[in-house]
């Protein structure tokens, strides 16, 4: 396989064109457009390179956050404004599926619209049942207690979820790890992910448990606490993978 551009920590454009070498490799601004295709995971020269890519597609760039963030706002400050659950639950899902419809409309991947769809229906289901609004904001805490918890066993047994993109990129699931270097990183960067769903746990749950409607306080916390934490922690991943250079090594050197 040849090396190319390794040295420039880039991920090249195409195999037939290694010597192309147009554009650097902006950091934060790759993932503001990094999940409208799909593309640029085909072909990287280091670890680094094919972590910022994943993790782009991952978030769904700029868009994909706000596309997230919308449903609770509507839902949070139409409770705010009516007092009505019910009323609240069908503006905020109201919202989720106007964005899928955009994104139909466009004909471009609904994946996070979908996402954000799935997750205000769970939010509604629970608030409906039980007639309190926070109630819509405690499978949030579940889900990122959950995810808090597999990250932090897989950083404790050494095998940092981080790592399986790696394995996604080489076609190899598990040979990320014969490498020390690439595995310390991996760790590095699941503990990055690890730090958002923990606060968010730490703050809001808090909140939840106290006395009265705290509905109010949840959602601008949920709302503050989602792609704003998420970015924060992109951009200090972006930091860390910006001053590494490690060879990304196929499975299938054929």
């Amino acid at each position: 396989m040849s090396k190319g551009p390794a040295a420039t920590g880039k991920a090249a454009g195409t195999e037939t064109e290694p010597e192309t070498e147009t554009e650097p490799d902006t950091g934060p601004a790759d993932s503001a457009d990094g999940a409208k295709d799909g593309a640029g995971d085909s072909a990287h020269d280091t670890v680094e390179a094919a972590v910022r890519a994943q993790l782009s597609k991952a978030l769904g760039g700029v868009r994909g956050m706000i596309e997230a963030a919308v449903p609770t706002i509507a839902f949070t400050t139409t409770y705010v404004a009516t007092k009505e659950v019910r009323t609240a639950v069908i503006v905020g899902v109201g919202a989720a599926v106007v964005l899928l419809v955009v994104r139909i409309a466009q004909r471009s991947n609904p994946q996070f619209v979908l996402n954000s769809l799935v997750g205000i229906a769970i939010a509604a289901f629970f608030a409906l049942r039980s007639g309190r609004a926070e109630d819509a904001f405690m499978p949030g805490i579940l889900i990122n207690a959950g995810y808090g918890a597999v990250m932090l066993l897989s950083i404790v047994t050494r095998w940092p979820v981080v790592g399986f993109i790696i394995g996604s990129v080489t076609g190899d699931p598990t040979g990320w790890r014969d490498d020390p270097g690439i595995l310390r990183l991996c760790s590095r960067l699941t503990w990055i992910l690890l730090i958002p769903n923990v606060l968010r746990v730490v703050v809001q749950y808090p909140i939840y448990l106290a006395d009265g409607d705290q509905s109010a306080l949840l959602g601008p916390a949920k709302i503050a606490m989602g792609w704003p934490l998420q970015v924060a922690a992109l951009a200090a991943m972006v930091w860390i993978l910006a001053r590494g250079r490690t060879p990304l090594r196929s499975a299938n050197p054929h």
